[in-house]
């Protein structure tokens, strides 16, 4: 018995020694497609590191602990530049996916936290498509495509599961550029901030209604993530490091 404990032990240290290493290659890649598409990037991240060093040994010498201040300031800038670069890569991929069929729903995707996603439950042949959320805000209705035949699409949605939801607020956003959309580089964290209405249990009940009325229209588009959006996994392996 002792022998089989540290046999998967051992196997479970190697796979977290594999899985670091994966986390260590995925971020050298990402670092090296960024910088090629951002002169700014080892400026700023070097600004950074370096900024933060030199403010907190100057800071050490006020009290003369100089030499105990300076690593402290390294190793908060060494996190300053990971963090730059981690919102430098973010943005680069909103900019690169936004406008594609099926960025909405990608975006959807990446959300924290307990939602239950249906991706294209109406869609038109043009590429138009109405996404659902379940969260705590209730349920959230996002469309993408153009903008009159999305309010359209939208319009029938909510009225087809507004007698299922009862109480439950039910909230819409379109994703776009225009006036009164949402950019796809802010539509989680408008989501994000919607007031909590229903608790985790409330949750399920609803999407398991909600599912068995099924989706209408045309598929919409669920195919390959949008270009650029490698990249956003590779940016949460930069925040699990």
């Amino acid at each position: 018995m002792a022998k089989q404990d540290r046999a998967a032990k051992k196997e479970a240290a190697k796979q977290k020694r594999q899985a670091s290493s994966a986390r260590r290659k995925q971020l050298f890649e990402a670092f090296k497609m960024q910088r090629r598409e951002d002169r700014l990037l080892v400026p700023l991240m070097l600004a950074v590191l370096l900024g933060t060093a030199v403010v907190a040994f100057l800071l050490g010498l006020v009290w003369g602990l100089q030499w105990f201040f300076l690593p402290v300031g390294v190793v908060l800038g060494a996190l300053g530049a990971v963090i730059i670069f981690g919102r430098r890569v973010q943005a680069n991929v909103y900019k690169k996916a936004s406008g594609q069929p099926g960025a909405a729903g990608w975006a959807l995707e990446n959300m924290r936290g307990k939602w239950q996603l249906a991706q294209g439950v109406a869609g038109t042949s043009q590429l138009d498509a109405v996404h659902r959320v379940i969260g705590k805000p209730g349920v959230v209705l996002v469309g993408e495509g153009s903008p009159n035949r999305v309010k359209n699409l939208m319009s029938q949605e909510k009225k087809r599961i507004s007698r299922l939801v009862g109480d439950t607020p039910i909230y819409e956003f379109i994703v776009g550029d225009e006036q009164d959309q949402v950019p796809l580089s802010k539509l989680q964290s408008k989501i994000m901030k919607l007031p909590r209405n229903i608790n985790a249990g409330q949750i399920d009940s609803l999407d398991k209604r909600l599912e068995a009325i099924g989706n209408r229209g045309t598929a919409a588009p669920k195919g390959p993530a949008p270009q650029g959006a490698k990249m956003r996994n590779m940016q949460r392996a930069t925040r699990r490091k």
